[in-house]
């Protein structure tokens, strides 16, 4: 393992973060903040608690999913897609690395971003509402998770785009809405029998009923099931990902 070609793209990834400190930092940290005031001034005053909690912390755990996703996805799709774009990743592939050593560089950097992010938003939200985490290491463990399998989907994403209108396509059209119909903002015990069935095809479902529960204690489905289906999604793609560097798929071409 060469460890050194890894430190370098990892601290040449990190630098690109903190030179753009306001889009990568700033920007989050105001969203969510915006997230606060309307959900929790328009909604909260008509929810008052979801199963015991109040609904301003209830959508902590949703709020911080949904930036840590995003920002993994988008840090990770960048990365690697603007070697792409100016033909400097023909550098990489001559070089005496191997793929694991490029994923290692440009994931951990991308997945250290994401977390980051969700440590500040985490920050952000005890300004908003008091909040109370019952099992702090899993809280670590599922952000920790979340933020290297969503990396990996959008070293993946970075590697198939073609222009940067796909850079955003799947991370706009695709995951967000998961996000979004994933119980971020509300319990699925709250929808109808059907399309309760129907939310628990979502596998972001599983990823923030997981991390709800590392804060509150509880889950829309078991503890056991979100670890199984965040291990089976990292596992998938890093196949894939082995795959495009044994065929050369988008990266040779």
């Amino acid at each position: 393992m060469n460890w050194q070609a890894v430190k370098a793209i990892y601290f040449f990834e990190m630098a690109r973060f903190f030179r753009t400190l306001t889009q990568s930092f700033v920007s989050p940290v105001i969203s969510t903040s915006l997230y606060f005031v309307v959900f929790g001034a328009a909604i909260g005053s008509r929810i008052q608690e979801v199963e015991g909690i109040s609904y301003g912390a209830f959508i902590v755990p949703g709020l911080i999913m949904l930036s840590v996703i995003t920002q993994a996805i988008s840090n990770a799709s960048f990365g690697i897609y603007f070697p792409k774009f100016i033909g400097t990743i023909y550098e990489l592939l001559s070089a005496p690395i191997n793929f694991l050593e490029i994923v290692l560089g440009y994931v951990g950097a991308a997945a250290t971003k994401a977390l980051f992010i969700g440590l500040v938003i985490l920050a952000t939200a005890a300004f908003f509402v008091d909040l109370s985490i019952q099992h702090p290491v899993a809280m670590i463990a599922f952000m920790v998770l979340t933020c290297l399998s969503f990396a990996l989907l959008g070293f993946i994403i970075g590697i198939w785009a073609g222009n940067f209108e796909q850079l955003q396509l799947v991370p706009l059209l695709v995951v967000t809405p998961l996000v979004f119909l994933g119980g971020s903002f509300y319990s699925i015990s709250m929808l109808p029998p059907v399309w309760q069935t129907i939310t628990l095809f979502n596998p972001v479902v599983y990823l923030i009923s997981g991390f709800r529960w590392a804060f509150f204690g509880m889950a829309d489905v078991p503890v056991g099931l979100s670890l199984l289906a965040i291990f089976g999604f990292t596992m998938a793609c890093i196949g894939v990902i082995w795959w495009i560097f044994r065929t050369g798929w988008r990266i040779r071409n």
